[in-house]
């Protein structure tokens, strides 16, 4: 039986020496590593070592009883939060680790959040129960307030397929069948076993045990129950579909893609399906535990592996008979330009940073033409520390980044028809372009009610190509318009004259002039907080809360603590975490996740800050050209109505 398996904590919590344990255990690897002396077998790269920080999804692999384990150890820290969502889509079970002594903290509440909405089975290990401090039943009550009341106790409870009385009663509690064949015929561990390991995967109850491993206290014993516990079910007879969930380049620059089978089997030489549907041959299929892997050549549905020779599949696609690309929530919402030492070639550069790209594509690494810049999105400060470190370590390239900036986008708030003629002789496009308000977050919506009189369905499909394919600009501060309902009325093209481009040419014009004539307004990027403090602290919060621009809900109270949830524009409210822990001494705590873009707050200083001159725009212009005795000329937007050819 093949098991994915994700160990996911709050940074420091253990996770590293734990997934050190479960390989030891399992005699996966000989000696045990230490996060702090900068051994660890999975943190392997120099950077963790340095800052005893895991920041990539490393994997293991190991065997136990009759199944062979693939651990996936992910980051912890709030900045590398896309690399451990991107893993999340991949595992079949997740186990959460959370401090003894610390309890909740924030980023553990974003790990629920995630594996929840990605429908992932999770176990709890309350780790570090050595530590001065620790309480287990105060850390299972916050447990069961916070996340969950359908946690179940196994540390003592389930030994040798044998269920305590309590364990019993919890799984007949959530059951009829159980419960009726419990008052019938009392205790049946087989049927018991089942029904625990079928709601386990089904999300519908969670196990929980606690330890030490540092000190190799529970895990072992953990291990069993775990193993016991969990079930996988993939059809290896079906046509091969699989996840791609990580890119890597090795040593060698080649690069490999990390997949995930779903079902079906995949062997060396087989094409496979991938990116716009094309085929690529597989020239190599590797196994990799750690740092080190072995070639072998085929996969079977459950397993992790790596493949060459793939080039066309980004991180997220399915490949193979999947063709569903993953959604991912941990976006970025900072942007940074990158600086470059003098006599370095930006564009030369490019190529290591569209590597870079490829591994983590929330990077939406960007090369400005014009101004012969690269600039990047990042989650904070310590991700740009590790993008300097990584830069210079693998490509020997000393760069620094400016301090990031916010991320904002534009929309408009009434309806408007957008015209666009592109007639330079020889040439010949012209689209009609209704564009309405969308629903907050939509992103931009397109549809057609043109007749095939007026334009074919391929053009009217390339119309809808050319308003997706990239990020249009805004017209207040040049930044991506979002959140629009664009229509195709009606457009025109010729049978001689109209060529490639030109249709994105009068795309562009129409969707400019529109947005010429609507009210356009700013949107910044917004946190969802939960803020929990004790009662005399909730008034402090309510200020800042309300002097950041954020809207709060109704306070809640649990016994002594409040409990604060609501949004907050990321620009106002990213430091906060620091003066939080300040006044509360360290005991408040805080989950920020991306709550999608609102209206700015402060729109009319952004503006003015960022000094966006629209009629200036090397790649945007509102204007129409048309084409009169042989010579092509131009008409200004708030003119060009009048003249285009379809009314």
């Amino acid at each position: 039986m093949n098991k994915t398996i994700g160990i996911l904590a709050h940074v420091d919590a253990g996770k590293t020496t734990f997934s050190e344990q479960l390989l030891f255990h399992t005699k996966s690897i000989k000696k045990l590593g230490r996060v702090d002396h900068q051994d660890a077998f999975l943190d392997s790269h120099e950077i963790e070592k340095q800052r005893g920080i895991t920041v990539f999804a490393d994997q293991g692999m190991f065997e136990y009883g009759n199944s062979t384990y693939y651990l996936i150890d992910t980051p912890g820290h709030v900045d590398f939060s896309p690399e451990m969502e991107r893993a999340i889509q991949v595992m079949d079970f997740a186990i959460i680790l959370i401090s003894a002594v610390e309890g909740i903290e924030g980023h553990t509440e974003t790990v629920w959040n995630l594996l929840k909405k990605h429908h992932v089975p999770t176990f709890f290990f309350i780790n570090k129960i050595d530590r001065t401090g620790a309480n287990v039943e105060e850390v299972l009550e916050e447990i069961r307030s916070n996340f969950t009341k359908d946690l179940c106790d196994i540390s003592a409870s389930l030994s040798d397929r044998t269920m305590s009385e309590e364990l019993m009663e919890f799984i007949a509690e959530r059951d009829e069948e159980v419960f009726e064949y419990y008052m019938e015929n009392g205790y049946e561990p087989e049927l018991w076993l089942e029904k625990m390991q079928s709601m386990i995967q089904a999300a519908e109850i969670y196990p929980c045990a606690s330890g030490s491993a540092l000190q190799d206290i529970g895990v072992k014993n953990f291990l069993e129950k775990f193993d016991l516990l969990t079930v996988t079910d993939f059809d290896s007879n079906a046509p091969f579909a699989g996840r791609v969930y990580k890119i890597r380049y090795d040593e060698t620059g080649t690069r490999v893609t990390f997949i995930k089978a779903l079902s079906g089997t995949l062997k060396v030489r087989d094409g496979i399906a991938c990116g716009n549907g094309g085929m690529e041959k597989v020239t190599q299929i590797r196994m990799y535990n750690g740092s080190q892997y072995r070639q072998i050549d085929q996969v079977s549905a459950g397993e992790l592996f790596a493949v060459t020779g793939i080039t066309n599949a980004s991180v997220g696609d399915g490949v193979g008979a999947l063709e569903e690309k993953a959604v991912y929530d941990m976006v970025p919402t900072l942007k940074s330009k990158v600086v470059f030492d003098p006599g370095v070639n930006p564009k030369e550069a490019l190529k290591y940073f569209l590597m870079l790209d490829s591994e983590d594509p929330s990077l939406y690494v960007i090369w400005e033409e014009r101004l012969q810049e690269i600039h990047l999105h990042v989650m904070g400060a310590i991700q740009l520390e590790v993008l300097e470190q990584i830069i210079f370590e693998r490509f020997h390239l000393k760069i620094a980044f400016e301090q990031p900036e916010i991320l904002y986008k534009e929309t408009i708030d009434n309806e408007v028809i957008g015209y666009g003629h592109f007639e330079p002789l020889k040439h010949y496009a012209e689209v009609h372009l209704k564009i309405e308000p969308g629903k907050r977050n939509s992103g931009i919506l397109y549809e057609s009610s043109c007749h095939t009189d007026d334009l074919s369905i391929g053009l009217q499909n390339l119309v809808g190509q050319h308003l997706v394919e990239r990020e249009h600009h805004g017209l207040l501060t040049g930044s991506p318009i979002t959140d629009l309902k664009v229509t195709l009325l009606t457009g025109r093209a010729h049978n001689k004259h109209t060529h490639g481009g030109d249709f994105r040419e009068a795309v562009f014009r129409a969707l400019r002039q529109g947005l010429e004539k609507a009210n356009n307004i700013l949107l910044e990027p917004f946190y969802h907080f939960k803020i929990i403090v004790t009662s005399n602290q909730m008034g402090r919060v309510l200020s800042d809360v309300q002097a950041a621009h954020g809207r709060i809900d109704s306070p809640m109270t649990d016994g002594d603590k409040a409990i604060l949830t609501g949004i907050v524009p990321v620009a106002t409210f990213m430091n906060y975490s620091m003066e939080l822990a300040s006044f509360t001494q360290g005991k408040g705590r805080m989950s920020l996740t991306f709550a999608g873009y609102h209206l700015c707050h402060n729109a009319e200083e952004v503006i003015e800050h960022i000094g966006y001159d629209k009629n200036a725009d090397p790649d945007y212009t509102s204007s129409s050209i048309f084409c009169s005795k042989g010579q092509g000329f131009t008409v200004k937007w708030d003119e060009a109505e009048g003249m285009m050819h379809c009314l």
